[in-house]
């Protein structure tokens, strides 16, 4: 929202369009271009693959070269993003030595600008296209372990339980929440589909996409939260068969009884 527009005139806010966005990129990417402490630069996310829609945000990887001090190149380019594009706000995300600068502009765009030290920029999964400089060599994206997502799936289930035990309805809806993910990451593993950030779930073939709604709990009343703990178990014990039958075998009974100590038959 521009400085001094209320609630009342949001009507005269606009929501991004492609061209403005395609625009912004392309004066991003020639700024990169002219920066001497951009060693290199590259396209993220679906950009990458020529597979931008409507909503697709900006994300640009840029390389510092050896003698570039990060701070001041941080402090230049936020400056251009508040100074030149409107934007409202910037949160940063670390991936080892990848700093990740967030930005919202005032008409909603997302700009991700990835800052990357001298010689490590590479291909990290399919979604990495090159500009300018130089990458190195490609490296898998990491996929989430199954074991962490069973163990963090069926400790989940744990706290479902015992919120629901203790009517604490909102703490069961988010332990719930926090089971399901896990399981669905599972589902999307094993399908081979994106399992982070629920990105593969649209994905998924058609009976495995109604199975994973109904996991989705539809009201706090409490005959619901235990339905829907009960799909998830079903679903869980279900991925468990395919990622590790023996600890499936192994948590079949605990969480079988999980279920059946709320009464679920």
């Amino acid at each position: 929202m521009k400085p001094g527009i209320k609630a009342k005139d949001m009507d005269d806010v606009t929501v991004f369009s492609a061209q403005e966005r395609e625009q912004i990129r392309g004066e991003l990417v020639a700024a990169a271009k002219t920066d001497a402490r951009i060693g290199g630069a590259a396209h993220l996310g679906s950009a990458a693959i020529g597979m931008e829609d409507r909503w697709s945000d900006i994300d640009l990887a840029l390389c510092l070269v050896p003698e570039a001090d990060l701070d001041q190149v941080l402090a230049d380019w936020t400056s251009r993003l508040y100074r030149n594009y409107a934007a409202v706000a910037n949160y940063d995300v670390r991936r080892g030595s990848i700093l990740y600068r967030v930005f919202l502009l005032d008409n909603t765009l997302q700009v991700d600008l990835s800052f990357w030290p001298s010689s490590e920029l590479r291909a990290i999964g399919p979604r990495f296209r090159l500009i300018f400089g130089a990458a190195g060599e490609s490296i898998p994206a990491p996929v989430p372990d199954s074991n962490d997502l069973i163990g963090m799936a069926w400790l989940y289930a744990l706290h479902v339980r015992s919120s629901l035990a203790r009517s604490r309805l909102l703490q069961a809806e988010h332990m719930l929440s926090g089971m399901r993910d896990n399981v669905l990451a599972l589902t999307c593993k094993r399908h081979g589909v994106a399992s982070v950030q629920g990105r593969g779930l649209d994905d998924l073939p058609q009976d495995q996409m109604v199975r994973a709604a109904e996991c989705l709990a539809r009201s706090l009343e409490p005959v619901e939260l235990k339905r829907a703990f009960r799909v998830t178990v079903d679903a869980l014990l279900e991925e468990m068969q395919h990622a590790d039958p023996g600890l499936a075998s192994k948590l079949e009974c605990p969480l079988g009884l999980m279920v059946k100590c709320l009464s679920i038959d």
